[in-house]
């Protein structure tokens, strides 16, 4: 579809489609680091308004391109990565938010430099180990999901109470009511309506906080570095470069599948652009406190569905999310969600990010190869820090931080196997089929 042969309203419509399968995902990154790091809900708010703001302006930048410099030009939406919010809440612990943004920003530099050169190398980082390592960001964060649902609080009252139990429930059933029995669009939008229904269930509980949001402006936006000067710490900021370089993994696998939807050949210097535009979401979220962006793979889907492939559908959807970005009371009330909510929705999508990471792996050769040890080993590596959490506790402090990371871990050992047993690899990287994420 080009743009003459859609109408103004047909364009508001397809691209509030991208809106509503991304949205549930895009927010539950700031909801989740949000919690974990132990913020109010005002600060909460901020994250997620200056989340929506980023990947709206990113997702413009993709779809209508910045000269020669910056935008893959094709319908691709961006949004917040699960693959940077566990490295973020290591760092938040231990250095800080300001250290999390300072490495954030540092890492959007390094991805701006690095987008050409990775484009030309992207043989290096094969399916075998973009595969290796989403299955482990998403097998890491299910525990993120779980304690959000029983409550970080042990010697809390409702610690694991059958009511959040049952609530978290009551979400994933619509989740998985909506996925059997939804057609079209509407079966991609089950983790949004299993949050609205269940939020809709825990109000008459009073489990819904409203107390930012009755404060909170109608239209704003945050102050850049709301909290705080930058902080460069160099673990942190290499632990940030290593996610980037996880991240271009990624949106290249997405990038290539929209380019084959769309009848496109990608050059180098194409693929360079739309990676780079990755990078400029890591120093607008370091500056505007939001998060480092990729291409969201259910929207692949969602452009494999609608047969409309026209990059202003895109364009239109990011000036919807980057207005919503600037609604604060809008970002309070989403603050505002019951953590089992949050936590039951979290868990579906970061269980299903494992899913993709598997269904990558489908396409690597595990006949009479090393192929299988190098995953193996790479997969152990990663989940180790996560289910022995003092594992790296006594060695030097750097170290431990990089190590800790199940991201950067599994990203390290398979990177480094990899290059040892197979070498460089083919010059054309067998491409992955993208999986859709529900939204």
């Amino acid at each position: 579809m080009s743009m003459r042969s859609a109408g103004p309203g047909r364009l508001a419509v397809l691209g509030l489609q991208h809106v509503i399968v991304m949205y549930t995902g895009c927010v539950t990154v700031p909801l989740v680091f949000g919690a974990a790091a132990g913020l109010d809900a005002a600060a909460v708010a901020v994250l997620i308004n200056a989340d929506l703001l980023v990947a709206g302006i990113v997702t413009i930048i993709q779809g209508a391109g910045v000269g020669r410099i910056l935008g893959v030009r094709m319908p691709v939406m961006a949004g917040a990565a699960f693959t940077a919010v566990t490295p973020m809440i290591l760092i938040a612990g231990e250095y800080g938010l300001q250290a999390v943004y300072g490495s954030m920003l540092a890492a959007g530099l390094f991805g701006l430099l690095a987008a050409y050169p990775f484009a030309k190398a992207v043989r290096f980082f094969p399916p075998l180990v973009s595969g290796v390592v989403i299955t482990v960001v998403g097998l890491a964060l299910i525990g993120v999901g779980v304690n959000l649902i029983v409550g970080s609080d042990p010697k809390a009252a409702d610690h694991a109470a059958p009511s959040r139990l049952a609530l978290a429930a009551f979400v994933v059933i619509v989740i998985l009511l909506v996925a059997r029995f939804g057609r079209g669009f509407l079966a991609q939008t089950g983790v949004l309506l299993g949050v609205v229904a269940g939020t809709a269930v825990a109000v008459p509980f009073g489990l819904v906080d409203v107390s930012a949001a009755r404060t909170a402006d109608w239209v704003g936006v945050s102050a850049p570095f709301h909290f705080g000067a930058p902080q460069f710490p160099a673990v942190a900021v290499i632990s940030m470069c290593v996610v980037m370089l996880v991240l271009f993994a990624e949106s290249t696998a997405d990038l290539l599948a929209v380019a084959e939807l769309t009848g496109r050949k990608l050059t180098t210097a194409d693929m360079a652009r739309g990676l780079a535009a990755d990078g400029l979401s890591g120093v607008l979220g370091g500056v505007m406190n939001a998060f480092l962006d990729t291409v969201f793979a259910q929207n692949v889907g969602l452009v494999t569905m609608t047969k409309v492939r026209s990059r202003h559908v895109a364009t239109v959807a990011g000036c919807m999310l980057l207005a919503l970005g600037l609604i604060p009371k809008l970002g309070a009330l989403v603050a505002g969600l019951p953590q089992p909510v949050v936590g039951a929705a979290g868990l579906v999508m970061f269980a299903t990010v494992a899913t993709v990471g598997i269904g990558t792996l489908r396409t690597v050769d595990f006949d009479g190869t090393h192929n299988l040890l190098i995953v193996a080993v790479s997969i152990g590596a990663g989940m180790a820090p996560e289910v022995a959490p003092d594992l790296y506790s006594r060695l030097p402090e750097g170290v431990g931080i990089v190590l800790g990371s199940p991201v950067t871990s599994a990203t390290l050992v398979a990177f480094g196997l990899n290059l040892a047993f197979n070498g460089r690899g083919p010059k054309r990287v067998r491409r992955a089929e993208p999986v859709d994420v529900p939204a």
